[in-house]
């Protein structure tokens, strides 16, 4: 069940990539002024985080990765309202 958490969020990534478009309205609100950048930078953060969950022996980093990621992302969104 963990393997296909991180294979979901790896494809979540890469979809930031696929279909930049469907990121911008969520994306928009902690990156309100490079939006098209951040929505790049998630989708390559997203996408190697999720690989490393889905691995076993890199799976420790990988939430910690995700921990540090989600931090980051509430701390843009706090300082953007």
């Amino acid at each position: 069940m963990i393997k296909l958490f991180g294979i979901g969020l790896s494809l979540t990534g890469i979809a930031h990539f696929v279909a930049p478009d469907l990121f911008k309205d969520v994306t928009r609100i902690a990156f309100p002024h490079n939006t098209d950048q951040a929505i790049q930078q998630n989708g390559a953060i997203e996408t190697a985080v999720g690989a490393a969950i889905a691995c076993p022996k890199t799976r420790k980093l990988g939430f910690l990765g995700l921990l540090a990621y989600g931090g980051w992302l509430g701390f843009n969104a706090s300082q953007a309202s």
